[in-house]
């Protein structure tokens, strides 16, 4: 039996996070320059994404590019940029042809002009399809979006808008970058690094993780369906035990 064969398909993760890591590593281990290792990660993302779309996973929300990342070289955060930009551009066919809608999460005010425009106009012309929801977090920080939420929710304290009372879980959700998705069921992490990296922190609470050693440009839909695999073989308690969860 196949990889592919082994997984349930009624039992997929709602949601599933990626950090994608290894780029540059992959680029040097090849005696090529980092940003050739960006460009073939984009291969992998188009691979991967329209890979989860067969499956049938509703959520799939890939790390791009991390509100820390703006302290790279310039040189680098400049071929980053441009990488992206062409990427939405050659992606929204993808997008299209696999009814997948374009999301994104981050501090987006800090996007250069011309690649929030190629964004919004992707995230628009793809708004009613409705097979996937794929979210691109770029300039994003978990602890920025936490911080800016206990800001808001201050604020609207302040002004008599919510009561402080009445602030629980669901009103945080309600003001996280995130508010239209579920909590992540399955994040995985390439190129051997064992960290989350300022990723979902909120949204991760209850989430499977799963680490491997393969650098992005090398993670493929096999990888992908080991990693689905291993989620779907563990129980999954949310604080209860094992005897209840059998009587649910």
């Amino acid at each position: 039996m196949s990889l592919l064969e082994s997984i349930n398909t009624d039992n997929l993760p709602k949601h599933l996070a990626i950090i994608m890591d290894g780029n540059g590593r992959w680029a040097k281990k090849q005696g090529l320059l980092r940003t050739l290792g960006h460009n073939k990660g984009t291969k992998t993302v188009n691979k991967i994404v329209k890979t989860c779309a067969k499956l049938g996973i509703e959520n799939l929300t890939l790390y791009a590019f991390s509100s820390e990342n703006w302290n790279r070289p310039k040189l680098e955060v400049d071929t980053l940029m441009k990488i992206l930009v062409n990427s939405l551009k050659k992606e929204l066919i993808t997008l299209q042809e696999n009814n997948i809608r374009l999301n994104s999460i981050g501090n987006l005010s800090k996007l250069p002009n011309a690649i929030l425009k190629e964004l919004q106009d992707v995230i628009e012309k793809t708004k009613n399809n409705t097979r996937m929801t794929l979210t691109l977090a770029l300039s994003y920080g978990s602890r920025e979006e936490l911080l800016n939420v206990v800001k808001n929710i201050s604020d609207k304290v302040k002004n008599n808008i919510i009561s402080i009372d009445t602030i629980d879980e669901s009103i945080i959700n309600q003001h996280l970058y995130t508010h239209n998705l579920p909590d992540v069921d399955l994040l995985i992490r390439t190129s051997g690094e064992h960290r989350i990296s300022n990723f979902l922190l909120w949204q991760i609470a209850y989430a499977e993780l799963f680490f491997t050693d393969v650098l992005w440009p090398d993670f493929t839909e096999e990888h992908l369906y080991e990693a689905i695999i291993s989620y779907q073989k563990r129980e999954r308690r949310f604080g209860k035990t094992s005897e209840q969860i059998k009587q649910t």
